[in-house]
């Protein structure tokens, strides 16, 4: 077998080979020889997939979404819908004036209100946010700690409960010099939130109860048995009431303004809260222990033949995750609700805590963002009440947030942006799944 002749070459090229430009490409060239997407490219690409993204643009079609509800529900809109054919620019100065007034208000009373008659009251709602997102920021670090090893704890309700009763049981009727009583009461709280989360780790790890059914049951558990705590005078009532509720918190067990009596929702529990972030943050990504924790969470089986204690990791876990929903009950009873509480104290928080925690991805800082956002949610929306919106658009807004979190590929297809590895990797394998059947459809006609 003989190669082709030098006289062959030349008839086919006018040049010698030497003299011939090098050419590649993917059609051409060997996949050595394609050119590296441009740097930029390639940063602006992974940009776009990155979770920063994807919640920014989670939380503007939430607002989107809200505006076309607050829209819907405004009374100048409908009466100007009315006539829209023969005058439809004062629909939608009627529309732009209902979600703009309606998101005016949400910032005035969630960030800075420009009305106000000094600085004081100019910035007084941005400390009524950071105030209102305090329990919440503690209680939601406590479920995505919980979340990292794998377990889900919507028991952040029962904690917080169980928390309150505690540090007042142990600690009310101390009459303490503050620097004891107050320290003193808040680690009695976070105890008590402790021992009621490590009772599902315990029981989890012995006897592999699920959790979601453990702190469910444990949250009727602390409810019911604080309401009856706060209807005997010999535990929890306040002397000389006929009302089912606690004693005040003592005066000497009040976390002190931040700022002064102007900012009365500020107060030092939430430095103590960005303490207990800064320590969740140590926890999980920097010891140990948390990389063992974050190893079970991400396959305990496999942490298991690695010598990790799986039933250590989740009493530990759900030890954490108590803890701070207790911390969570003492900014609400040594903060903003120091006149007495009842088996309502925990206000929602543990359950919306589970929400906090999944738009902050689990990230001890990610979980204390969203948990200002919706503190400033919450701040603003007395301020859109005030306006005649109904308080639900917000809520409908947070619920909105979340479920767009929670479904990253639907946010894609509505944008335009890229799809990630994994929804690449995911599409080709239902594409050859679907070619396979087809082929294998075929075969069975044909034969």
């Amino acid at each position: 077998m003989s190669g082709p002749t030098p006289g062959a070459d030349d008839a086919r090229s006018p040049l010698p080979p030497e003299q011939l430009p090098h050419v590649s490409g993917p059609l051409t060239g060997t996949p050595d020889d394609v050119p590296p997407p441009p740097r930029q490219n390639v940063f602006i690409k992974e940009l776009l997939r990155g979770s920063a993204v994807t919640t920014i643009l989670a939380i503007f079609l939430a607002m989107v979404v809200g505006g076309i509800l607050i829209a819907i529900t405004d009374d100048d809109v409908r009466e100007a819908s009315v006539y829209f054919f023969a005058r439809p620019g004062d629909t939608f100065v009627a529309i732009w004036g209902a979600v703009y007034g309606g998101y005016e208000a949400l910032f005035r009373g969630a960030v800075f209100n420009p009305r106000g008659a000094d600085f004081a009251a100019q910035i007084r709602p941005l400390t009524n946010s950071l105030g209102y997102a305090a329990p919440l920021i503690a209680a939601a670090l406590g479920v995505g700690l919980a979340f990292r090893a794998g377990l889900f704890n919507i028991g952040g309700r029962g904690q917080m409960l169980i928390g309150a009763a505690t540090a007042a049981l142990l600690t009310f009727n101390l009459d303490l010099p503050m620097f004891l009583q107050l320290p003193l009461t808040l680690a009695a709280g976070i105890a008590g939130g402790a021992i009621w989360g490590g009772i599902v780790g315990l029981l989890k790890a012995r006897t592999g109860a699920h959790e979601v059914i453990l702190t469910i049951m444990l949250n009727y558990i602390a409810f019911y048995l604080v309401t009856w705590m706060v209807r005997d005078t010999r535990l929890l009532q306040r002397p000389a009431g006929d009302q089912p509720i606690s004693s005040p918190t003592p005066g000497n067990a009040q976390f002190p303004d931040l700022l002064g009596p102007a900012f009365p929702l500020l107060d030092w529990g939430f430095v103590v809260v960005i303490a207990a972030t800064v320590f969740v943050w140590w926890l999980v990504e920097r010891s140990s222990l948390g990389f063992r924790l974050r190893a079970v969470g991400e396959n305990p089986h496999a942490a298991q033949a690695a010598g990790i204690s799986v039933q250590r990791m989740y009493i530990y876990a759900m030890l954490f995750a108590g803890g701070l929903a207790g911390l969570a009950a003492m900014n609400q009873i040594q903060g903003s609700v120091v006149s007495g509480f009842d088996g309502l104290i925990d206000a929602g928080i543990g359950f919306n805590a589970i929400t906090v925690a999944l738009l902050g991805r689990s990230r001890a800082w990610g979980i204390f963002a969203a948990g200002i956002l919706f503190g400033a949610l919450k701040a603003g929306s007395f301020s859109m009440q005030a306006q005649g919106i109904p308080v639900d658009i917000v809520l409908v807004v947070q619920s909105l947030i979340v479920l767009f979190i929670a479904a990253p590929p639907l946010l894609r297809t509505i944008f335009f942006l890229p799809k990630t590895d994994a929804e690449k990797a995911a599409k080709a394998r239902a594409k050859n799944a679907k070619k396979r059947s087809e082929q294998t459809e075929e075969k069975a006609v044909s034969a």
